[in-house]
């Protein structure tokens, strides 16, 4: 099977990449100079001399607070370059996975959020992942939307890189204590991606290393099991006053990976061991 991986070179797309080729597909990763998928008819071109048999779509405008001011250019990536993609896996009858996120949800309440759960995103960010998720399942028979939370990996920067740096810079730092959610280290996602795009189990899924915990507790976390040394203060997200609302509940229910057999993945506090041992922190 020859697989398109877009966002081939961020921090998701390169394990998915080097998950495929291990599993022994043809994977085209192309970089975004190389493959602008906000241009419809490269899209067109790509898949008519490619001979594209699967896509996994990774790539994504994720800069939250930024996403506010630069809401055309944000959508234009995350709803309207899916909407293109979407289309030709359609005229294909090819199967797309879609990278989605916890923030389509409202992020209130203190339960873990279902996958057909009511929506309510509460900024651009979310409501332009929303959009493509409506896209992919306007226009796809063969999909599977995949809502991830807290990403880290070792090719981009993420929470724990941050708070690494901010370690080495810094004796004490501010951390807000009310938001909750999954860390999901790309290692372990991107196999399990795999194993979906290998079955015709088609569908929508939340995917993401088992245990909920807070900001707060996932720094202090980073920084026992770095061994550095940074006092975490804990803060309440009105306190912090970030310049873009940002859900306090990102749990999300995996029930639907249960039922459909495939595996959960390792606890949160045991990925971030393997990503700091990746990155030689430990």
């Amino acid at each position: 099977m020859i697989v398109l991986v877009t966002g081939a070179h961020g921090q998701l797309g390169s394990d998915v990449v080097t998950e495929l080729e291990k599993r022994g597909f043809e994977v085209i990763a192309p970089t975004h100079k190389e493959f602008d998928i906000t241009n419809q008819g490269l899209i067109l071109q790509w898949f008519e001399h490619k001979k594209i048999e699967a896509v996994v779509h990774c790539a994504a405008y994720t800069a939250v607070d930024l996403a506010q001011e630069e809401h055309f250019k944000c959508h234009n990536l995350n709803a309207s370059a899916t909407r293109s993609l979407a289309k030709q896996c359609s005229r294909l009858e090819i199967p797309m996975v879609y990278i989605s996120t916890d923030y389509v949800f409202p992020g209130t309440g203190d339960t873990p959020y279902e996958v057909n759960d009511k929506k309510g995103p509460m900024n651009e960010y979310g409501l332009s992942k929303l959009a493509g998720e409506e896209d992919v399942r306007r226009f796809c028979s063969k999909y599977f939307i995949v809502r991830v939370s807290w990403l880290f990996g070792k090719n981009g920067r993420n929470f724990v890189s941050t708070i690494l740096s901010l370690a080495d810079t810094k004796e004490q730092i501010s951390v807000v204590s009310d938001q909750i959610g999954s860390p999901t280290y790309t290692k372990d996602l991107a196999p399990l991606i795999c194993d979906m795009l290998s079955s015709e189990k088609y569908g929508v899924y939340h995917a993401t290393n088992e245990g909920f915990t807070s900001f707060y507790e996932f720094a202090e976390e980073i920084v026992r099991q770095s061994g550095k040394t940074l006092r975490i203060n804990p803060v309440s997200s009105e306190k912090y006053n970030s310049p873009t609302k940002r859900p306090k509940n990102s749990r999300l229910s995996k029930d639907s990976l249960t039922k459909a057999g495939f595996s959960l993945l390792p606890p949160w506090q045991d990925a971030l061991h393997r990503y700091l041992s990746e990155i030689g922190e430990v």
